[in-house]
């Protein structure tokens, strides 16, 4: 298939992108480990970290990519790093609610540190700011991304019980600030510079698989109906933003170490996720047989894109360019060809462990990416 019936898009997503995350280079990790041992300082961790970054910015550039991120390599987490700069959210140590990933060969499961609400939810700075405006400042030619988790991951995992009720005896001044928060983030990382802002919610993804419904329903909360409310609260969160603002949706079933959480195709979601999310382009992950079929894409309205995440990042084997092909053919057969990109199906490292493959690997696929969306949208 090729597609050249509308020109190259200026505006993202861009028809080769990725994800965010990149692997840790090693002396990156050494450099942490000395520093949580005090061997190190905080400017000699940033210094090495920038030295990364500026290699990592190189290196997307040299496989073509029109984005650019800072492989979020500043990170421990690609979510909790951010929710717990937002005001009146707590660390916490929780052991009732423990995370479960798996894969064919191992489970994992843990009972990570979790958000409690202890206050009114504010944000007291510009979260992220000072990555975004480093990561600009390092790219040329490229349009520099920024992802940030979605506003219903700081709500997802607990819930209501998450939530201190002597601050928020009314769960509507909780979503009504929580979005509030955002909108600032929003407003005040466009005055930085920032046009391409991703959104990464795995939890429209998981509401996907029954057990995680059944989650929502063991904690308190409405497994029929929540990702609707999400979906509201983003587009409140996103409401007025600049137009030249290009913001997408990140939405996978957990990445951990080359290890997913959740199964289940799009179909539950996808009527309300297509149809009503005020997104520019969703990186929907598709990248083995419990991700579904190609369907749920029967609900993109015209003037949105889907970035089909059909390169695996929790393997390092390299997919096929005809087989990658092909499945963009079986997409088109529900939405215009035209509205397609392609991505790898999430991050290489969404965590600071990163996933099984090496950094050769992680850069042969953006590579693929690249050459496979150049020939199949022969407008470049």
């Amino acid at each position: 298939m090729t597609q050249s019936r509308e020109p190259a898009a200026a505006r993202p997503p861009f028809r080769a992108d990725h994800v965010g995350s990149l692997l840790r280079p090693p002396e990156l990790l050494r450099a942490r480990d000395d520093f949580a041992a005090g061997r190190i300082g905080a400017d000699d961790l940033r210094g090495i970290e920038d030295t990364a970054i500026r290699d990592v910015v190189r290196r997307q550039a040299e496989v073509g990519l029109r984005s650019a991120t800072d492989g979020e390599l500043r990170r421990e987490s690609w979510h909790m790093d951010f929710i717990y700069q937002l005001g009146g959210v707590q660390k916490v140590q929780d052991d009732t609610i423990r995370v479960a990933f798996h894969n064919e060969q191992k489970t994992y499961e843990w009972a990570p540190p979790s958000a409690h609400i202890v206050a009114p939810v504010s944000l007291p700075r510009t979260i992220f700011g000072e990555a975004f405006s480093f990561l600009a400042g390092a790219v040329t030619g490229a349009v520099p991304k920024l992802t940030i988790p979605s506003l219903s991951m700081v709500h997802y995992r607990g819930g209501r019980s998450a939530i201190d009720e002597s601050v928020y005896p009314d769960l509507e001044q909780f979503w009504a600030d929580l979005a509030t928060a955002y909108a600032q983030e929003v407003r005040q990382l466009y005055d930085l510079g920032c046009r391409y802002l991703q959104f990464d919610d795995t939890s429209l993804a998981y509401l996907n698989d029954p057990a995680q419904r059944q989650h929502v329903a063991d904690i308190g909360g409405d497994p029929e109906h929540q990702h609707e409310h999400y979906i509201a609260n983003i587009n409140r969160a996103l409401a007025g933003r600049p137009a030249d603002l290009a913001v997408t949706t990140h939405m996978c079933r957990g990445n951990n170490q080359s290890m997913w959480a959740a199964e289940g195709s799009y179909d539950f979601v996808a009527e309300a996720l297509f149809s009503t999310l005020d997104v520019d382009g969703y990186f929907c992950e598709w990248d083995d047989e419990r991700s579904g079929g190609f369907e749920p894409l029967r609900y993109v309205p015209k003037g949105k894109r889907v970035v089909l995440g059909l390169v695996t990042t929790k393997r390092g084997e390299l997919e096929s360019k005809d087989d990658l092909k092909r499945r963009i053919d079986e997409a088109a057969r529900f939405v215009d060809g035209n509205q397609l990109c392609l991505s790898p199906q999430c991050g290489f490292s969404s965590t600071k462990e990163g996933n099984d493959l090496t950094p050769e690997q992680q850069w042969a696929k953006l590579a693929l990416i690249v050459e496979t969306a150049q020939e199949v949208w022969t407008t470049w």
